[in-house]
């Protein structure tokens, strides 16, 4: 008898998903970024560090809250927190893997090479206010191409906590010029998954020197008349695990979010 297992097909409308319906997907294998998925639930990045960097994590985090915005911890060696009753070895898209700080692995299920100190940070994400951005009638380009977001490490660094440094990474949207108040003013009022943008404009001003070459997820089209919007972004402790090399780590693959139980309405402000 055979055991081969058949991949799962990307569902005709994610958007209409729940967080279980989506991680049950990624939990039988399916790998896509999850952008545009399960409409008004929370997205988050996942941090999983050993008990003995989990302070310095929460104190990096609270030292740099744009891109840090801490929205759950766990106890050491939880597979589920308050806010994703699944199961966090297994139902994101993709994990990477990390010992002293070089990348080992990249993989769809991160159950082998859980430890039972592993403390799981989930921080916020800027998939969260994409619904927003959308309904205000701003572009969202990743998505209308069906591409991973952009994400650039930047020149700025970020508040050192402990052992933890690195440099600030970003996500872009390319945002018509005459919407770019629209975009600021939508995204501030979701402080709790990055805010506000941290730089608009000139990419070179914060060492980025080829849109084209995004550090992480893809590159897309920045159309006449459009401006280069930056957000902090997620990613940022990945970068700073690069940089700072603590013995482990484990976390989502860039784009490839955790899908919480949490609503986007729990985190936007008036």
């Amino acid at each position: 008898m055979s055991t081969a297992t058949t991949t799962p097909l990307p569902p005709t409308d994610p958007r209409s998903l729940t967080p279980a319906q989506a991680r049950t997907l990624f939990r039988d294998g399916l790998r896509v970024p999850t952008s545009g998925w399960c409409e008004g639930w929370t997205q988050a990045n996942l941090v999983a560090v050993p008990a003995l960097w989990a302070y310095d994590l929460l104190l990096y985090s609270q030292r740099n809250p744009k891109p840090c915005p801490v929205l759950d911890v766990g106890d050491a060696g939880a597979t589920s927190l308050s806010i994703l009753t699944g199961d966090v070895r297994t139902d994101l898209p993709a994990y990477r893997v990390y010992a002293d700080g070089e990348l080992v692995a990249e993989v769809e299920d991160a159950t082998s090479y859980w430890r039972d100190d592993l403390v799981t940070f989930l921080i916020g994400c800027s998939f969260t206010f994409e619904d927003a951005l959308a309904r205000a009638g701003v572009p969202v380009r990743h998505v209308e191409q069906g591409r991973n977001v952009p994400m650039y490490r930047t020149s700025i660094d970020t508040r050192p906590a402990g052992t933890l440094h690195g440099p600030l990474v970003v996500s872009m949207r390319p945002v018509p010029a005459s919407q770019v108040a629209d975009a600021v003013r939508v995204t501030s009022r979701y402080p709790a998954v990055h805010g506000a943008p941290v730089h608009v404009g000139d990419p070179s001003a914060i060492g980025i020197a080829d849109l084209d070459a995004p550090d992480y997820g893809e590159a897309v089209d920045v159309r006449p008349g459009e401006v280069p919007v930056f957000w902090a972004c997620g990613v940022t402790p990945q970068a700073a695990i690069a940089a700072s090399r603590p013995a482990y780590a484990i976390t989502h693959a860039p784009g490839h979010m955790a899908i919480t139980d949490a609503r986007d309405s729990d985190y936007v402000v008036p």
